[in-house]
């Protein structure tokens, strides 16, 4: 039998989302400490963080897969927010317009480290304050990159998406696939 993916990430969503792919999987929380300059470049940001957190619990014999999931909007980076009154400045300013969901994934297998990133556009409808008020009240936005959370009530202020809808929750599932059938096929069943 195949030894499980180890997920270096405590997401449920993230979880959820193996689960759905029907990939064994076990969670092993990341000792990785995730530095967010506002500067950064994202791309390079992500792919920094999600290679840190794959590393930080990876060992010999195991496939470990890191991933790293931010928002941003031109040269700003939207992290989670750290309470109610930046959710909402955050929705207001994303409100009509179309920002970026980037995700970077590290997959270490064997002796090789896979390092890989994807983007998907998201665009938010005209919102009224009534509707930014609603959602805030609502705390889906603690803990979520951006101040929403596309798969629950956050769905409501979305226009369309161009791209991996399951990136926007949290782990783009056409790039992890690739990933695996390239470098751990046997996790695919």
């Amino acid at each position: 039998m195949t030894a499980p993916l180890v997920l270096a990430s405590t997401s449920p969503q993230r979880s959820a989302i193996l689960a759905q792919l029907g990939i064994p999987f076990e969670v092993v929380p990341p000792r990785y400490v995730e530095h967010d300059p506002p500067d950064a470049d994202p791309v390079s940001l992500v792919r920094e963080h999600a290679l840190g957190k794959a590393r930080s619990v990876h060992e010999p014999g195991n496939t470990t897969l890191g991933v790293d999931t931010t928002v941003h909007l031109g040269a700003r980076i939207y992290p989670k927010p750290g309470d109610a009154e930046e959710a909402g400045a955050m929705l207001r300013e994303l409100e009509g317009r179309t920002h970026t969901v980037l995700s970077g994934l590290c997959l270490i297998a064997g002796a090789h480290e896979t390092v890989e990133h994807a983007e998907t556009l998201v665009t938010f409808r005209g919102l009224d304050d009534t509707a930014v008020e609603r959602y805030v009240e609502s705390g889906e936005w603690e803990g979520r990159a951006g101040g929403y959370a596309i798969q629950g009530l956050g769905g409501r202020l979305v226009e369309r998406i161009e791209g991996d809808y399951l990136n926007v929750v949290g782990l783009p599932g056409a790039l992890l696939i690739d990933m695996l059938e390239e470098n751990a096929p046997a996790l695919l069943g």
